[in-house]
């Protein structure tokens, strides 16, 4: 087995190589994949709805998305061998029972891009403009979450004891730890779906949360969150590569729930889901801004918090251009990602 014959290589030390080696890979494949589906999604006019209330995005019609598919794919397609190559005993010693909440986040992302996918295919392929309603999103969202809960549950993988960041201390919240978790992953799963409004912009703030969970799995010995983390950034940074301004392809509701769905499952079972939510605040604000926006719009019978919601597009109005908003979100993500790591390790 490939970690009895390494020597002199300790526990997290091989974890970030693990991690590394799984980014690299499904970096290539997603890089592959998506030269592949590129001229396909373009063949078949697959593009990118235009919202005439974001009037900066003209410039982008005709842009193909649904681009979550590529890195979905190589994603579940590099983890599939991965657990082959761990259950034959070449690459690990995991009992079966250890890969479940491995399987488990990967169904919680895949599930939650199945979501995005028949929301986008339903604008593009079937021409409904509107795709899924809210009401049948936030449904289906939260049937997800809560089969996602349950099996983690029922396998004696779901810890209720909530840690709290930078002390020595979890609260436990019993059975009510099932109710806090399922609305913070619906939460958390429309949060990068919103985010994603951009030029690289979900795509940059995921991969800077995923360079920070692996971090964390290297310090706290959790290799299957490396692993699942590094799959995630190799995902992301591929996708970049087509994705970064002036993008060529979006990553769709697709890709965007796929994120948010990955995060939390490394989140949950890692147990350490409030350090990751400090770490994924730029996302979060995101979706609070356009809900601020919403009730103060309504309280205030017409005026707004910000020029517009959610709040990249708010510094739009502000004159900066899409890479000067990327770049620092994408910044301010990363300093939020050390201030987690360090409240999950303290």
């Amino acid at each position: 087995m490939l970690y009895d014959n390494i020597q002199n290589i300790n526990l997290g030390q091989m974890i970030g190589i693990e991690a590394l080696a799984v980014c690299a890979v499904v970096f290539l494949l997603t890089v592959l994949a998506t030269r592949l589906i590129l001229p396909v999604l373009r063949a078949k006019k697959l593009n990118q709805p235009i919202n005439m209330y974001v009037a900066e995005h003209a410039g982008k019609a005709g842009t193909p998305t649904m681009g979550g598919i590529c890195f979905i794919i190589s994603s579940l397609t590099t983890m599939l061998v991965w657990i082959i190559l761990e259950k034959c005993g070449l690459i690990g010693h995991s009992a079966g029972k250890e890969l479940i909440p491995l399987a488990l986040t990967l169904c919680l992302g895949v599930a939650n891009g199945l979501i995005g996918f028949i929301d986008d295919y339903k604008k593009l392929v079937k021409k409904e403009n509107e795709g899924l309603s809210e009401a049948q999103k936030f449904i289906l969202q939260t049937v997800v979450a809560a089969a996602y809960l349950a099996m983690m549950g029922m396998t004696d993988n779901l810890t209720t004891a909530l840690k709290i960041p930078f002390i020595d201390f979890s609260l436990e919240l019993g059975w009510f730890a099932y109710a806090v978790y399922l609305v913070i992953i619906v939460g958390f799963v429309n949060s990068t779906n919103i985010t994603d409004g951009l030029d690289g912009l979900a795509s940059s703030i995921g991969v800077s949360v995923g360079m920070a969970l692996i971090v964390i799995s290297v310090l706290l010995g959790s290799r299957y969150t490396g692993v699942a983390s590094g799959m995630l950034v190799g995902a992301l940074l591929g996708f970049l590569v087509f994705n970064h301004y002036p993008a060529k392809i979006f990553m769709g509701d697709t890709g965007s729930l796929f994120i948010g769905g990955i995060i939390m499952g490394c989140a949950i079972s890692e147990g350490q889901l409030l350090a990751v939510i400090i770490m994924s605040l730029v996302f979060i604000f995101e979706m609070l801004s356009s809900l601020m926006q919403r009730v103060y719009f309504k309280l205030t019978h017409g005026k707004r918090l910000f020029k517009k919601a959610p709040v990249h597009h708010h510094f739009q109005l502000l004159d900066w251009s899409e890479i000067k908003i990327v770049t620092v979100f994408f910044l301010v993500s990363l300093a939020l990602c050390a201030i987690g790591v360090l409240g999950a390790v303290i």
